[in-house]
């Protein structure tokens, strides 16, 4: 697996803050003390030189989230045609320079979409609703996830998320092997960027879809999952629970969608059947 890019400019992924306890009954009191608090700061991703969004993220595996933020928006295919990525720091702010193939450079450049302010809500931006993300082709059929091993995945959850240890302000996308076991872990202030962080990695990494699934830390909207199928992964498992929308794009993409994962018990939100192994199969 690829190692996690150094901070850009040396920014931190948190910083300690003054802070002092506070009682409802009385306020404020004690002594002050610290506490950690996860660095939130503008990252600027430009394609061939041009500006395309601004997200507000912990400056962390950059490198990592350039290349999944480019296969989940569309941009490139493959990574194949990503020709590198520069990562320039200004201050409190970081630009990803992201070098596109030729092809991919002119075709990305004849596309027309207004991004301008994007916080990463997923959708904002899009002209109308004929820009509205249009499923891929359904993610390919493969042997199900076994129950024990989302339940071997969760009770190591904790452990792979340092900075939200410290913090309690980030989400985590972690990649799991077919056992559970976790493989991969990236973390944000944002969910988001969480997951495009985690597909960049196993792009980079040539990760075998099939060879595992996601397990996410935050709620799962349309846009989690469309992120996931656009990667190929069959199965997708979130701790809160899917919007409407996220459930129509995980039934039009193939992907089983398991939610509201608990120690000891999970719901599964597709229309499924249990095979013979004790498997989730769609």
């Amino acid at each position: 697996m690829p190692p996690n890019d150094a901070p850009a400019n040396n920014l931190p992924p948190a910083i300690a803050a003054s802070v002092r306890a506070f009682d409802y009954d009385r306020g404020a009191y004690g002594a002050a003390g610290e506490r950690a608090i996860a660095v939130e700061t503008p990252i600027e991703i430009a394609f061939g030189g041009a500006p395309f969004a601004v997200m507000m993220a912990t400056p962390t595996d950059l490198e990592d989230f350039a290349v999944g933020f480019a296969l989940t928006e569309g941009v490139v295919d493959h990574p194949s045609e990503i020709r590198g990525v520069e990562i320039k720091a200004a201050g409190s702010a970081v630009r990803l320079d992201v070098a596109l193939a030729g092809e991919r450079l002119a075709a990305h450049l004849a596309r027309s979409r207004a991004l301008s302010g994007r916080t990463g809500c997923g959708l904002c931006g899009i002209e109308d609703l004929a820009h509205l993300p249009k499923p891929r082709a359904p993610v390919p059929a493969c042997a199900p996830i076994v129950p024990a091993a989302i339940r071997a995945a969760f009770g190591a959850l904790d452990g792979a998320q340092p900075l939200n240890a410290e913090t309690r302000a980030t989400h985590g996308a972690v990649w799991c092997d077919r056992t559970g076991a976790i493989r991969l872990a990236r973390e944000d202030v944002g969910r988001h960027n969480a997951l495009d962080k985690l597909i960049g990695a196993l792009a980079r990494a040539a990760v075998e879809p099939a060879d595992g699934f996601i397990l996410i830390t935050s709620r799962c909207s349309f846009e989690m999952v469309a992120k996931a199928a656009t990667f190929g992964v069959a199965t997708l498992v979130a701790l809160s629970a899917p919007t409407s929308l996220a459930l129509e794009r995980a039934r039009a993409s193939g992907v089983t969608l398991i939610a509201i994962a608990r120690a000891d018990r999970a719901t599964i939100f597709n229309v499924l059947d249990q095979d013979d192994d004790g498997g989730l199969a769609a």
